[in-house]
């Protein structure tokens, strides 16, 4: 099993006082140990925080006064600033938070069509202040990287959407409404392993969101190395962002394949479907962004059928959502139709992504933060556009 550390970074706006959330259990048990206190006030904090979403320890009626009063001295619980909120029409919510340092990092809820009070809502959580990759379709990655959310800043996304539909709810009466979490928002989540996974663990536990294991899915371009450490470390739906069925062209699309190609990628996949545990994963998703012209033709979903016929998996293609100076289009109804029919008859569970959150820019591979980037990439990605334009 791969090691995550127990020692933790918390990152909060007064240095005096320890930021609570994003803790690990272990962690925060021994917090209070460190505090005079037992170990199991970890758990009792825990549930107050996530699953009532309280931040304030004089509402923690199981408590002492005691210790309300000495948590109040040297503990905080704060989640990454809101500086901005809009609600689509279609039921979409996007955030864009601050982080430490100032930096932008947008979060976006994706409610399930049927508008139920508490029906699914699919949470989208960035890992990273921007993006350490540069996939060519995504908007994202133009904007460069700057550096990895802390564990608290990953929950507290979390935290803060569930706020939202809790703010008129009595605390007795409260309970988690995000029902889906996705690991698909700005970065790759295994260039930003442990925070994620200590995120995840947060999720996952009775003392936390108690989310259930399929609920909570990790995205990932393609990082083989640490998808043998999830194996180990964690129990949680994996989603592979692929996007090409062969490595010239994924070498194009998605640059990490040079580092680690297809034959390798395919082989931490069936790993992590074949792993040895009876109870965990059974199936992985594969993401495939639709771009006309590029990776849309009939010869490609053949070569898609012939790459995956033996992992186990269901494929959920996206149609492309177009940015400014995206040198791709979006494939075509019909196009992605045709497509879709192949891998269908070819024995696979084939989806189509509904596009929702356009008019809040919070549709997939849309989402844009305001980033210190330390690649320069955003510089040479703004160059070009200028002199495409000038030309």
């Amino acid at each position: 099993m791969s090691k995550i550390p127990v020692v933790e970074t918390f990152v909060d706006e007064n240095p005096a006082k320890t930021n609570l959330l994003g803790m690990s259990q272990a962690v925060l048990a021994a917090f209070f140990v460190g505090l005079g206190e037992k170990p199991f006030r970890a758990n009792q904090v825990m549930k107050w925080i996530y699953q009532s979403g309280v931040d304030d320890f004089y509402q923690m009626t199981n408590l002492s006064k005691k210790l309300q009063d000495k948590l109040a001295r040297v503990a905080t619980i704060t989640p990454p600033t809101v500086k901005f909120k809009k609600f689509s029409e279609d039921g979409t919510r996007k955030w864009v938070f601050e982080v430490a340092g100032g930096s932008l990092v947008e979060t976006v809820l994706i409610p399930a069509d049927d508008n139920k009070q508490f029906g699914r809502k699919t949470l989208c959580i960035s890992s990273q202040v921007g993006c350490a990759l540069d996939c060519a379709f995504c908007s994202t990655g133009k904007q460069g990287f700057e550096r990895d959310l802390s564990a608290s800043e990953i929950i507290g996304q979390l935290w803060v959407a569930n706020q939202s539909y809790m703010q008129d709810v009595p605390i007795a009466e409260r309970q988690n409404m995000v029902t889906n979490v996705v690991m698909m928002g700005m970065g790759e989540p295994l260039l930003n392993y442990e925070p994620v996974v200590t995120s995840m663990q947060l999720m996952l536990s009775d003392f936390g969101f108690g989310l259930s294991k399929r609920r909570v899915t990790l995205s990932t371009s393609g990082i083989v190395p640490k998808m043998y450490d999830l194996a180990k470390d964690i129990d949680v739906a994996l989603a592979i962002s692929l996007h090409a069925p062969n490595d010239a062209l994924r070498n194009e699309l998605v640059p990490i394949n040079k580092k680690y190609p297809l034959a390798d990628l395919m082989a931490a996949a069936k790993a992590y479907v074949y792993d040895e545990n009876p109870r965990h994963k059974k199936h992985v998703t594969i993401e495939y962004v639709m771009l006309k012209d590029v990776n849309d033709t009939d010869a490609h979903a053949h070569e898609l059928v012939a790459l995956l016929q033996d992992l186990p998996c269901k494929i959920n293609l996206i149609p492309f959502n177009p940015f400014s100076h995206a040198p791709y289009a979006r494939s075509s109804n019909n196009r992605i139709h045709a497509f879709s029919q192949i891998l269908s008859q070819a024995g696979f569970v084939c989806t189509v992504r509904q596009t929702r959150g356009d008019d809040i820019d919070a549709a997939c591979g849309q989402l844009v933060g305001q980033v210190a980037d330390k690649t320069r990439r955003a510089q040479r990605w703004q160059q070009r556009v200028a002199s495409h334009t000038t030309a």
